[in-house]
């Protein structure tokens, strides 16, 4: 593999991981609009009000559940429900775990404890 070709490759595979946390980010649509329908922010709307703008930093965001079983085989949602992570507010480091109820409704499952 040629210089020109390898940076191609690796130009790729960092698009496609900023696309996969964007994704990550903005959630299903459809449980998105649940929870505004419930006069709710998302998690991370949430987050967002808390944490100093941009100082917000996410621990395993691509972090999945390995259970199997009642159909979860085929429902493995990045996150597991929960964004853990730490930031500064009003200049002072915190840190924050706050469930994502549009996953598995905020239930704590093996993945979402380890974090």
């Amino acid at each position: 593999m040629t210089t020109a070709a390898a940076a191609s490759t690796m130009r790729d595979r960092v698009e496609e991981l900023r696309s996969l946390r964007a994704g990550i980010r903005a959630g299903d649509p459809r449980a998105t609009g649940a929870q505004r329908g419930k006069g709710k922010l998302t998690v991370r709307e949430r987050l967002d009000l808390l944490f100093d703008e941009g100082s917000f930093r996410e621990v395993e965001p691509l972090r999945r559940h390995r259970a199997t079983g009642f159909g979860l085989e085929a429902k493995k949602p990045h996150t597991d429900g929960v964004v853990v992570g730490w930031g500064t507010v009003h200049g002072r480091t915190v840190f924050s775990y706050a469930h994502d109820f549009r996953i598995f409704g905020g239930a704590l499952g093996e993945a979402h404890a380890q974090k």
